[in-house]
C-alpha cells in the first residue's frame, strides 16, 4: 500500500512539474515571438529555442595547452584501455557520406548507426554500417552512397561483401536494429532511412533480400534508432519505429520559412542549422507481428504513437520492472522521454512522467541522442543513460523498481565532465572484466562554427569511459596519448561487442563522413575471467531470445544481462551476453528467464568460454576460438 501511494504521489507531483515545463515553454516561445516582431535582442535561453534544448551556455574548460577539453586533458601515461585497429583491419577503405560539409540542413547532421551480427551464423561477429546520402544522389544525378557489411574473417581482418549480400541500402540511412523477426534461426536487419525503409530478411546463404514492403513496414519520410521485441508474448518479435521530423527535401527549413516555427535559428547567437525546434516532429510506428511474414501497425490503437510529435532517435524495448514483460523506452531530442510499460495484456501504460524518465534531475527536458541500458549495480535492476547535447549533462537513471527512476549522474560525480560534450552511442559494458558494468560514451558536434568560437568545444570530439566502482560510483579513465581516448570522432553510431572472440569488448563508431573507427579493448585484465553465453529461445520464445534474462552467479555477485535489439544512438550490439568474472575461475549458477515465461536454473562446467543455451535443451558447449 506504501509503494502504491508514493507511486500515487510521485505521479502527481511529475505531472505537476510536466505542466510548469510545458507552461515556461510556451511562454519562452511566446516571447520568442514578440521579440521577433519588435526587433528587441534575443537573451540567449532564447536563442536556444532555434535549435536544441540545453540548460543555457556553460564556461569553456580548457586544458593546460589551452585546447577545449573536448579535444584535450590528454596524459602521457594511466591505464590503457583501447586501440583504434580500424584501419589493419580493413574497415577505412569504407567512408561514410551525409550531405554537405557546411551541415546547412538538420538532415545532414544526425549521421547513422551501426550494428553487430552474426550474419552466416559462423560464431563471429561481423559490422554493419549505415551510410547516409547526398542531395544529387537522392535527385538520381549521382550514385548513391552505400552501406557496409564486414565479414570477419577470423584472423582480425574484415571484408566489405554488402554489395554481395544485397545489403547495400543505397538510401539516406540513419539507424540499424537486428532481430530475427521469422524465427528462422538467422539474423535479420532493419535499416530506418529518410524514405523508405527496409527489413533484409537472411537467405541463409551469405544473401538477404528486402521483403519491407511486403511485410508492411516500409514508412516513408524520417525515421531513426528502431529496436526489436516481442511485448505481446506471443513468441515473435515485433518492431517499435521511431520517427524524428517532418521534412520536405523540396522545401528545407529555413530560418523564416513556414517549415521553421521560428523567425532565426541559431545556438549560442550563431547562426545554425534549424532543427528540431521549430520542425515539425514524425509519428512513432508499432508493428505488430503477424506470424506470415507481415507486420500491422497498431502503434495508434496502443498508445505508442506520439500525437504529441515529439522527436524520437532512439527505442529500446528491455523488461525495466521485472515483470517477464518487455517496456518501452524512447530517447526524444529536446523533448520529454517517453517510457511505456507493457500491461502484461498487449497493451501499455504511459509512465513517462510518472516514472522520473520523462525529465533530468531539474524537471527539465533535454536532447536526448542515445540510450544505454544495464544493472550498474548488481541488483537486478536495469538503470538506463542517455546521451545528450553539449550545454548539458547525460543523464543516469537510477532504477528504483517498479517503473522508477531518480537522476543520479550528480550523486555519482559524472554529470559535469559530460556538459562540454555532445553525445551519441552509448554502452554499458564490462571492459576489465571486473563484474562490474562501466559506461563508454562517443561524442562528436552538429555545428561544424564551434571549431570557430570559444565556447570550449570542438566539431570532432574525445569519447568519455567510466569505470565503475562497485556500483557506488563512477570514475572518469583519462585518455592516454596515442590510445582509443585520446581520439577525436566525429561520432554518431556506436556498438558493442566481442569482435575477436577473446572474451572482450570491443566497441565500433560509425563517425559522420568519416572512415569508422574499432576501438579494440586491450585493457590489462590482471588474469580475470568471463564467460559468454548465446541464447536460443524454444517454440514460445522468440528464436534469438530477444527478451530474455540471465542472472549469473560468481563468488559474492550476483549479474543481470539482457538480450536487446536495438539502443546505443540507432545501433544494434552483440546479443550474446557477456560476464566478467573478476577472479573467480568457477560459477556457481545461471538461471535464464526465459521470454516465454519458462525459468530455467543451469551449471557451466568452465570458465572463458562461450556456450549456447538452448530454452528446455540445456547447455551446448561452445569451444573458444
Amino acid at each position: 500500500m506504501q509503494a502504491i501511494l508514493k507511486r500515487s504521489m510521485y505521479r502527481a507531483l511529475t505531472c505537476f512539474v510536466a505542466l510548469l515545463t510545458v507552461g515556461f515553454a510556451f511562454w519562452r516561445w511566446a516571447s520568442t515571438q514578440a521579440h521577433a516582431q519588435t526587433g528587441e535582442p534575443r537573451k540567449p535561453q532564447e536563442q536556444a529555442q532555434g535549435g536544441m534544448s540545453t540548460a543555457g551556455a556553460h564556461a569553456a574548460i580548457y586544458d593546460a595547452e589551452n585546447r577545449p577539453i573536448t579535444a584535450g586533458g590528454f596524459v602521457d601515461s594511466g591505464p590503457i584501455v583501447f586501440q583504434d585497429i580500424a584501419e589493419q583491419s580493413g574497415l577505412t577503405h569504407w567512408h561514410h557520406v551525409m550531405g554537405t560539409p557546411e551541415k546547412t540542413y538538420i538532415l545532414e547532421t544526425v549521421g547513422s548507426g551501426v550494428a553487430l551480427l552474426d550474419f552466416d551464423n559462423d560464431g563471429w561477429l561481423d559490422i554493419y554500417l549505415v551510410n547516409g546520402s547526398t542531395y544529387e544522389a537522392l535527385k538520381g544525378k549521382a550514385a548513391a552512397p552505400h552501406a557496409a557489411l564486414f565479414h570477419n574473417n577470423h584472423d582480425g581482418t574484415f571484408t566489405d561483401v554488402a554489395a554481395k549480400a544485397g545489403v547495400t541500402n543505397d538510401r539516406w540511412g540513419f539507424g540499424v536494429a537486428v532481430g530475427d523477426y521469422d524465427n528462422d534461426g538467422w539474423p535479420d536487419i532493419y535499416v530506418s532511412n529518410f524514405g523508405k525503409n527496409r527489413l533484409y530478411h537472411n537467405n541463409h546463404d551469405g544473401t538477404f533480400t528486402d521483403v519491407a514492403e511486403k511485410a508492411g513496414v516500409t514508412l516513408g519520410n524520417w525515421s531513426t534508432g528502431a529496436t526489436f521485441g516481442d511485448y505481446d508474448g506471443d513468441g515473435r518479435l515485433d518492431l517499435f519505429v521511431p520517427g524524428y521530423v517532418h521534412y520536405d527535401i523540396d522545401h528545407p527549413p529555413i530560418a523564416g520559412s513556414p517549415a521553421v516555427r521560428f523567425s532565426y535559428c541559431q545556438f549560442r547567437g550563431l547562426d545554425v542549422m534549424c532543427g528540431p525546434r521549430g520542425l515539425k516532429g514524425e509519428p512513432d510506428h508499432l508493428f505488430h507481428n503477424n506470424g506470415d511474414g507481415t507486420f500491422t501497425d497498431v502503434s495508434e490503437k496502443l498508445g505508442v504513437n506520439d500525437p504529441q510529435g515529439y522527436y524520437g532517435l532512439t527505442a529500446v524495448f528491455a523488461d525495466v520492472n521485472n515483470d517477464g514483460k518487455v517496456d518501452l523506452l524512447v530517447a526524444n531530442d529536446s523533448k520529454p522521454n517517453y517510457l511505456y510499460l507493457n500491461k502484461g495484456n498487449g497493451t501499455f501504460e504511459d509512465a513517462s512522467y510518472a516514472s522520473g524518465y520523462a525529465f533530468n534531475e531539474n524537471g527539465r527536458e533535454a536532447a536526448s541522442m542515445g540510450i544505454a541500458i544495464g544493472d550498474y549495480r548488481n541488483n537486478g535492476l536495469l538503470d538506463v543513460y542517455n546521451t545528450v547535447f553539449s550545454d548539458d549533462y547525460n543523464p543516469l537513471y537510477r532504477n528504483d523498481g517498479g517503473g522508477n527512476f531518480t537522476d543520479v549522474s550528480y550523486q555519482l560525480g559524472i554529470a559535469e565532465v559530460t556538459i562540454p560534450f555532445l553525445g551519441w552511442g552509448t554502452g554499458f559494458l564490462d571492459y576489465d572484466n571486473d563484474g562490474w558494468k562501466d559506461l563508454f560514451v562517443a561524442n562528436g558536434h552538429v555545428y561544424p562554427g564551434v571549431d570557430k568560437t570559444d565556447w570550449g568545444t570542438t566539431f570532432a570530439e574525445r569519447p568519455l569511459l567510466f569505470h565503475n566502482i562497485e556500483g557506488r560510483k563512477f570514475e572518469v579513465i583519462p585518455p592516454v596519448k596515442n590510445t582509443g581516448l585520446a581520439q577525436l570522432f566525429v561520432a554518431r553510431g556506436a556498438a558493442f561487442g566481442d569482435l575477436f572472440n577473446d572474451g572482450r569488448i570491443d566497441v565500433v563508431i560509425n563517425q559522420l563522413d568519416r572512415v569508422p573507427a574499432l576501438l579494440q579493448d586491450v585493457a590489462l585484465m590482471k588474469d580475470r575471467h568471463w564467460v559468454g553465453l548465446k541464447l536460443i529461445g524454444g517454440p514460445k520464445s522468440p528464436r534469438d531470445a530477444v527478451g530474455a534474462t540471465v542472472y549469473l552467479r560468481a563468488g559474492n555477485m550476483r549479474q543481470r544481462g539482457d538480450v536487446i535489439s536495438g539502443g546505443s544512438y540507432a545501433s544494434s550490439n552483440d546479443q550474446r551476453l557477456h560476464f566478467g568474472l573478476g577472479h573467480c575461475s568457477t560459477i556457481d549458477s545461471v538461471e535464464v528467464h526465459w521470454p516465454s515465461g519458462r525459468i530455467e536454473k543451469l551449471s557451466l562446467p568452465e570458465v572463458d568460454r562461450y556456450y549456447s543455451i538452448e530454452e528446455g535443451k540445456g547447455v551446448a558447449r561452445k569451444i573458444r576460438q
